[in-house]
Order: structure tokens, then sequence, then C-alpha cells
């Protein structure tokens, strides 16, 4: 399982951007986190930059899935669906669901979401 943003385990630099020119500001080979954004994902894609996209509808995910993104990053009430689809039909992607605190692992675990990403890197 996938954690990120945990104080105990060690994980990959990210950094959450709202527009194409903050990315200049991240460091290399870093994972870029964004809101679904059409032109972000196309230059994340045509540029092979590590991403993670925030999804809020299943079409969303599709597409970061489609353009190559790292992560696919949703809230509790769309993971399990995501996830689902996601193994259906073989995502490269990992699905990510949006907790606040370790308390909220087991059940993320439970329901077999490929892993975690806490709130607080996300802008």
């Amino acid at each position: 399982m996938i954690i990120l943003g945990d104080n105990l385990v060690p994980f990959e630099e990210t950094s959450f951007i709202k527009e194409l020119e903050d990315i200049t500001n991240t460091k290399a080979n870093s994972t870029i986190l964004f809101d679904f954004n059409e032109s972000l994902l196309k230059y994340s894609y045509d540029n092979n930059l590590f991403t993670g996209v925030i999804v809020h509808t299943i079409k969303e995910a599709l597409y970061a899935n489609a353009l190559h993104a790292k992560y696919i990053i949703c809230d509790k009430p769309l993971d399990k669906t995501i996830q689902d689809i996601a193994e259906n039909y073989m995502f490269d992607s990992k699905v990510l669901t949006i907790i606040e605190s370790s308390n909220e692992l087991e059940i993320v675990a439970m329901n077999k979401i490929d892993g975690a990403i806490y709130k607080n890197l996300l802008g």
C-alpha cells in the first residue's frame, strides 16, 4: 500500500501546483500534484512528468490514466468505484484516497485501495 504524507513513512518529493507556471518552481523528478486540468495533464503527458491528479468524476479518472498520471487521487465516496474500474481495465495509474490522519489507513486497506495521500499535501 502506498502512503504519501505520513511522518513515519518516507515518501517521494511532491509539489502541489495550480497553474503551468508553477511547474518551474518544482524540484526535478518530483511528483506534481494538481486538481484535474486538461492543460496541465496534457503538458505533463507531453513532457513525461510524474503527476498525481485529483479527480472528481470517473471520466476524469479515465483521462488521467490514459495520459499516464502516476496517481489518480480522489475522495472516499469515489475511491472504491475508481479502484474497481482501475483493476478491471488494468490501469497503470495507482488510485490514492485522500485522508486526514493515520486513523483512516485501516479503512483504506480494507477497501483495497492502492494507497492513501494526506490532505495536507494537496494545497
